[in-house]
């Protein structure tokens, strides 16, 4: 009975720590494998830090106005008889855009012109008896005072006749016509707007910290976004006062309008260009990664080696995975990325200055960034790339 026993106890143990032991097994197994398992690399796309043209600016928005505009009125009350334009005609200066009712001012100036033919004759006649001595100093005087006299009417009733005419005060383009043929006309009534689209100028403001950062005939770019500015301009009045209530100072440009894509009113950015500065350490802004904790890059470097793996039942296995590993190594080396923080100066044209954290020659992540802690392992694919051609472009600048 007590053999039995005995056999029994023997088999229990056997039994349990068999299970036991296969369980340490197990669990040792997978921790081995699952610490040399290698990690997935995480495909991004990078540039290079390098010393670069960096050319800075001061960005706000503007609106935009014709060089000379004016809303077109008369300055006599009459009839309209003529309308000598259409809408978006171009006009030249001094050409007769509207023409009202003259005639009483034409009868008025036609007598006033025969009266003066007539005083200027009497005159002739008192300067040649005068000449005789027969004529008196008083009637030579009195008819040389009423000459002048009938001259200066004939001038008066003529501004008066053209008075009754519109004329165009400079070139540009009219536009529409408010009035009609046949409209008693008010003086002050606005008949068009005339606009000179060829030359236009901006007017927009700065914070007065850059106050000193502006100066006449700096060149100045346009847009209706920040990422296109095809025109160009140069600054003509800085204001000297500063709004002491938004403490912005007032700036005005002038811009080329050849191909009348810009109207009189029309919102535009702006971005006055400061003196180029050369050396300038400058990455995408999509490189730059904002924290809690401040502004961080991922800078791709060459990967630590790993030590090697514990002895074990994973050592053969690591054994017969060592020559494929190495020849992917020798065809590709292991990357991996650090997070680093780093001090940012200023922004322009989707770039943005580095000041302290990286050097020339660095190598940053600029897309896949979210994927990524600090040590991942990456591989580089510059295939696909956010950096624009227009980003490209000024960084080349």
């Amino acid at each position: 009975m007590i053999k039995r026993l005995i056999i029994a106890l023997v088999l229990l143990v056997l039994v349990c720590g068999g299970i036991v032991g296969f369980n340490m097994f197990r669990d040792n197994a997978i921790q081995q494998f699952f610490a040399n398992m290698p990690v997935a690399s995480v495909t991004v796309a990078t540039a290079k830090v390098e010393p670069a043209p960096w050319t800075p600016g001061i960005e706000t928005i503007g609106t935009v106005n014709a060089s000379q505009g004016v809303d077109l009125t008369v300055e006599q009350a009459g009839i309209i008889k003529d309308i000598n334009f259409v809408a978006n005609q171009r006009v030249n200066k001094g050409d007769v855009l509207i023409q009202l009712d003259d005639t009483v001012q034409q009868a008025d100036l036609a007598a006033s012109k025969t009266q003066a033919a007539l005083d200027q004759q009497s005159l002739d006649r008192a300067i040649e008896l005068q000449r005789r001595g027969v004529g008196s100093e008083v009637a030579l005087d009195a008819a040389r005072a009423t000459a002048s006299t009938s001259a200066s009417q004939v001038q008066k009733l003529q501004a008066v006749l053209d008075q009754k005419q519109l004329r165009a005060p400079f070139s540009g383009t009219i536009g529409i016509p408010k009035v009609d043929d046949g409209q008693y006309l008010a003086p002050g009534t606005i008949v068009a707007t005339l606009q000179d689209l060829d030359t236009m100028r901006a007017d927009f403001s700065v914070p007065e910290q850059q106050l000193g950062s502006l100066k006449m005939g700096q060149p100045v770019g346009f847009g209706v976004t920040a990422d296109d500015m095809p025109f160009k301009g140069a600054v003509t009045g800085i204001d000297p006062k500063v709004d002491p209530q938004s403490r912005l100072v007032s700036v005005r440009a002038e811009i080329t309008n050849p191909d009348g894509k810009l109207s009189p009113g029309q919102f535009v950015r702006v971005r006055v260009e400061l003196p180029r500065e050369d050396g300038v350490l400058a990455v995408p802004q999509t490189a730059l990664t904002t924290s809690l904790y401040g502004d961080y890059v991922y800078v791709v470097r060459p990967a630590e080696a790993k030590p090697e793996a514990a002895a074990g039942a994973a050592a053969p296995a690591a054994a017969a995975e060592a020559p494929a590993a190495a020849a992917n190594a020798k065809a590709e080396p292991a990357l991996a990325v650090s997070q680093v923080f780093v001090k940012v100066g200023r922004r322009s044209q989707g770039r943005v200055e580095i000041i302290e954290g990286v050097k020339a020659g660095d190598e940053l992540v600029i897309a896949g960034q979210n994927r990524l802690t600090n040590g991942s392992p990456v591989k580089v694919d510059n295939t696909v790339s956010p950096i624009t051609s227009a980003d490209a472009k000024a960084a080349a600048k």
